[in-house]
């Protein structure tokens, strides 16, 4: 499989984006890869790139989106932060991938027991990991059941993922209120954005369209 050229890019649409992804996560799951050369790719990608996706995703070390979704050099930005939430920085980073060059769909990705989520269900403070959980702990608060205090926290799993998944639902939101430029190719149907939840269990991704 040969890197994306403008030309390739240019024949995708926000809807083939989201395709590309499902296709390269099912042959994740099923231990399959795309036949491509990487160092032929970083050749091919030398003098430019023509990603077709951005996905945001959480650090986390099993939650590689080039390996979940089976992409190679030059095919998806990524973005990742503990939380998969957006700021400033983040969103700029968005606008550039889509409006300057050409990602024809945004992923918010989370992922079954987060331990970014587990942290602002336990509502830790720890030097700069406060403010990190502060911006998640909207997407707690938002999950109303179970309403027993004991029961919502890390060890109540169930919770930690309910909150994963509500988490991605105001990232999206926030995207939506916070970037005009976004807002607006979405709107032309030049992007599509959406969400998706990881199963560290299975390797499935449960796209919210």
């Amino acid at each position: 499989m040969k890197a994306h050229t403008k030309e390739t890019q240019a024949t995708m649409t926000p809807t083939k984006s989201l395709q590309f992804l499902k296709e390269g996560n099912q042959r994740f799951q099923n231990n399959l890869k795309a036949n491509r050369n990487l160092l032929e790719q970083v050749n091919d990608t030398s003098e430019g790139q023509f990603p077709f996706a951005t996905i945001l995703s959480c650090i986390d070390s099993r939650v590689s989106a080039e390996l979940v979704f089976d992409q190679g050099l030059g095919d998806v930005f990524s973005i990742r932060i503990a939380g998969n939430f957006v700021n400033e920085d983040i969103l700029g980073s968005m606008e550039f991938a889509c409006k300057l060059a050409g990602t024809k769909l945004i992923v918010v990705l989370g992922h079954t027991s987060c331990g970014a989520i587990k942290g602002a269900c336990d509502h830790a403070r720890m030097g700069n990991l406060t403010a990190l959980i502060n911006k998640l702990e909207p997407a707690v608060a938002a999950v109303k059941e179970p309403k027993d205090e004991n029961l919502r926290n890390s060890k109540n799993l169930e919770f930690v993922d309910n909150v994963s998944v509500k988490n991605v639902a105001l990232t999206i939101e926030n995207i939506h209120e916070r970037s005009k430029i976004l807002s607006e190719m979405e709107a032309k149907g030049e992007i599509k954005i959406i969400g998706a939840m990881y199963d560290i269990s299975t390797g499935a991704v449960d796209f919210y369209e």
